[in-house]
């Protein structure tokens, strides 16, 4: 397989995976607000700010009053903004063109349903009052392309391609949307006196990552930020969970890379370094600088990504 063609699978992947979590994030953000026991969460202000925030385009100035279908807007149709929902569709169709003969039809014409919904679908709808139907089928059509890349492709080297591009991006979504939660809990703490370990942010965030209900089986009780966190980032059996993602990844690799010998400058290598940090860290050791930790991830995430070009896609 030519590494441009291995880079366009990966990317693929990715492009599905980030689509999906800017969705998710807009629903429930959007809704969980009618909702939410403070004044400040329940503000439409409030919630797209924080759109903003999650998506990399956050607004400098605090105090300024956003236009609601302006945002919504650039964040999901806009075809001039590289981080809408749109362009992602778009990019992860790009991709598949160019993967075409290694990829099964049921998949590619999966894809392309995906896109013809997104780049038709009324933008004048969408901004009023089609967010819910928008969001929604997005996060549907990718749980069926998910499946269609398990169904119906040869699990060799494409399928672990793609699946690597879909684990990093959903790890990388996931500590995005918790950093984006995290800047919330802070400004509900300060603006309401919310307690932040109680926050409803946390709640959001866990329902962002369709997650809450099996975290409320796990622990058995509501929310905390420690509770939310552990779960989101260490628990290996969350399949939203950033430790997860880093076990599918590392499976993967191992796929590609034959080569079982000790070589430390490797991308097997690495995501096994940040596989076991994660794996024997005690959720104590986030609490205290939550932010630092965040950042920690990001940073471990985007050496992996760029260490995983270099080896495998360096054309």
């Amino acid at each position: 397989m030519l590494a441009r063609v291995a880079n366009n699978l990966f990317w693929m992947g990715r492009y599905i995976e980030r689509s999906e979590h800017i969705a998710r994030y807009l629903n429930v953000n959007y809704f969980s607000s009618l909702d939410a026991p403070n004044s400040l969460s329940q503000s439409r202000q409030f919630v797209l700010h924080s759109m903003l925030f999650m998506v990399g385009e956050k607004e400098e100035d605090p105090t300024k009053v956003l236009i609601e279908e302006d945002v919504l807007f650039k964040i999901g149709l806009d075809p001039d903004s590289p981080n809408s929902i749109l362009n992602n569709i778009k990019y992860a169709r790009e991709n598949a063109n160019s993967a075409r003969d290694l990829i099964s039809t049921e998949l590619y014409e999966s894809l392309n349903k995906f896109y013809h919904f997104s780049v038709n679908y009324p933008v004048a709808t969408f901004v009023k009052n089609g967010l819910y139907d928008f969001t929604t089928n997005i996060t549907e059509i990718t749980s069926v392309l998910r499946g269609k890349i398990r169904g119906t492709l040869l699990h060799n080297e494409v399928y672990a391609i793609i699946m690597m591009g879909m684990n990093i991006e959903r790890a990388t979504q996931i500590t995005r949307i918790i950093n984006s939660k995290y800047n919330d809990a802070l400004k509900a703490q300060l603006n309401c006196g919310e307690p932040l370990s109680k926050s409803f942010e946390w709640t959001t965030l866990l329902k962002c990552t369709e997650s809450y209900d099996m975290m409320r089986r796990f622990y058995k009780k509501t929310p905390t930020s420690i509770s939310t966190l552990e779960f989101l980032v260490l628990n290996p059996n969350c399949p939203r969970s950033v430790m997860n993602s880093l076990n599918q990844v590392y499976q993967h690799i191992l796929l590609l890379d034959t080569n079982r010998y000790y070589n430390k400058s490797s991308t097997a290598f690495l995501v096994g370094k940040v596989k076991s940090e994660y794996q024997y860290k005690h959720i104590e050791e986030i609490e205290g600088n939550i932010k630092s930790f965040i950042e920690s991830i990001l940073e471990s995430l985007s050496q992996i990504s760029i260490k995983m070009e270099k080896e495998f896609f360096n054309y």
